[in-house]
């Protein structure tokens, strides 16, 4: 992907962790001016798309600076980004970590997050590929803040490519 190197954890993240103590491993994603504020269950971070602070898990951090990397830099409308989006998969409710949305409120794309520590195997793959039995999108993307695997689906092909970099918004939609 052409991504940006790695870059340090953000100032607002360092604001609330003794270095020594906890290391936050630094992600392939820009930092990001995010919120952080320590409550009584312990630290949250503001996820602008759910307007509201939630639990800042090393998932939900991978999560909010990859998020901000589809705003940012690629042009994604926030307001077309789900964040813990409900899918009925079957019998079953269940949460798709991001869904990106056309214009005519189609879904387009899939993002699945996992921690910076947990690797990207074929389970991953598994798991947001059965999201996308109910969905049918045409991206799909799976990341760990640190490595970003990005594939388009060809229905009429039955196949899928990887693709060499995540596509910017317009791209999506044509």
């Amino acid at each position: 992907m052409e991504l940006k190197s790695a870059l340090s954890v953000s100032s607002a993240f360092k604001k609330h962790f003794k270095p020594q103590r906890y290391k936050m491993r630094p992600l392939n994603l820009p930092t990001f001016d995010s919120k952080i504020k320590k409550t009584a269950e312990g630290l949250k971070i503001f996820d602008s798309l759910r307007r509201k602070y939630v639990a800042l898990t090393p998932e939900e951090w991978v999560r909010q600076h990859f998020v901000h990397y589809l705003i940012s830099e690629k042009k994604y409308p926030a307001s077309l980004i789900a964040n813990e989006a409900s899918i009925k998969l079957h019998s079953l409710n269940k949460r798709c970590d991001t869904i990106i949305y056309s214009s005519a409120l189609e879904p387009l794309m899939i993002i699945e997050y996992k921690e910076p520590n947990t690797a990207i195997t074929q389970q991953v793959f598994d798991q947001i590929a059965r999201y996308n039995i109910t969905l049918k999108v045409r991206y799909l993307i799976v990341s760990n803040g640190v490595n970003h695997y990005c594939c388009r689906m060809d229905y009429e092909k039955m196949s899928f490519e990887y693709l060499e970099e995540i596509p910017d918004y317009s791209t999506l939609s044509t």
